[in-house]
């Protein structure tokens, strides 16, 4: 098949409906409402399902775009939730807490005191208190 002026037309271009781009939009912007049935609206303009599915897929891709160049913020929901609360565990017993094995060594008073290996906490206090109570 040929037009007026001559040139070729194809099958597809003989059967393809041209949609405005208001009636494209209206569709859009009734399917975006929570709870719309996309298949419902899409029959009953007359068109198929999938192509109202690509016309939201489009518009939504273009308003992300939009956002994205524009330099105006963007509101989003928020909900606030109450914090659970924290629970603070007591510190194991100190017998439990070592060090990892290593050598501490201190100059006090010309007097040099090594402790080699895993030093516990309270062992280590132990050791600081006699050197105070004799200095």
């Amino acid at each position: 098949m040929h037009t007026m002026d001559g040139k070729r037309v194809t099958k597809t271009e003989r059967s393809r409906r041209r949609h405005s781009d208001e009636l494209k939009q209206t569709l859009v912007n009734r399917s975006l409402v929570p709870g719309a049935s996309v298949a419902a609206i899409a029959q009953e303009a007359g068109i198929n399902a999938n192509l109202l599915f690509n016309w939201r897929r489009l518009h939504l891709q273009g308003v992300a775009l939009g956002a994205a160049d524009s330099r105006t913020p963007v509101l989003l929901p928020v909900t606030v939730v109450e914090p659970a609360p924290i629970k603070v565990l007591p510190p194991p017993p100190s017998s439990a807490r070592t060090s990892p094995a290593g050598t501490i060594e201190m100059d006090i008073n010309g007097v040099r005191i090594r402790l080699r290996g895993a030093v516990d906490e309270a062992s280590l206090r132990m050791v600081l208190r006699a050197l105070a109570a004799i200095a």
